[in-house]
């Protein structure tokens, strides 16, 4: 049996001792780790968005504000949550950080408790939006597979219309709609009409 791979945290942080220590705690419960000293570092050799993963991130370093590296990140194509580690919080940095998106803000010293109830928050996110991500592009390749007038009856069908009236949009016979139909439900893997439905409104062809 394939064991699953350990999830990564990347840690950004100047105080290298604090590091030190986050990693060795952070290894020894079975994560895989890498650290940086400023934002640079991560920016230039961004965290790959195909495992699960979160960022954890002080709010002053270097070279780049928290707040900034985060947005940074995100403008970068990177997806992976953000959790906020840090001795300088305050209320205004902590809403600013929430409203952009980041998992959690949390105040140095963290307990290890508090510190792995949100890592598990950021990485059950993690593995919901890359989940969300292959479903889209699963659904993206069924569609592709469907022939133009297939398309149609998709089209017409996730509508909510009946195979006559579709069959008097389209010009042509009711037997060759329900052909049509059949082959549009066995290669979108949809059980149900209703199943269709909500897949085309996922695809963005109905609202």
């Amino acid at each position: 049996m394939k064991r699953a791979m350990p999830a990564s945290i990347y840690l950004i942080d100047d105080d290298i001792s604090f590091r030190n220590a986050m990693i060795l705690l952070l290894e020894s419960s079975g994560f895989r780790t890498k650290s940086y000293g400023t934002g640079a570092e991560i920016l230039n050799q961004l965290p790959d968005n195909k495992t699960d993963g979160c960022i954890l991130l002080d709010v002053e370093i270097p070279d780049i504000s928290g707040p900034d590296l985060q947005l940074r990140l995100k403008e970068a194509g990177s997806r992976l949550p953000v959790i906020f580690l840090t001795g300088h919080g305050d209320i205004p940095t902590s809403v600013r950080t929430i409203k952009a998106g980041a998992e959690d803000f949390l105040t140095k010293p963290v307990s290890k408790a508090a510190l792995f109830d949100a890592i598990d928050r950021a990485l059950a996110r993690c593995r919901a939006a890359r989940h969300h991500d292959d479903s889209a592009v699963s659904r993206a390749v069924k569609l592709s597979s469907l022939t133009p007038r297939e398309r149609e009856v998709f089209a017409h069908v996730a509508s909510g219309r009946m195979n006559k009236q579709i069959a008097y949009a389209l010009g042509t016979t009711i037997r060759t709609v329900k052909a049509h139909r059949k082959n549009v439900m066995d290669k979108m893997a949809a059980r149900s009409i209703a199943e269709l439905v909500l897949t085309a409104e996922q695809l963005g062809l109905i609202s």
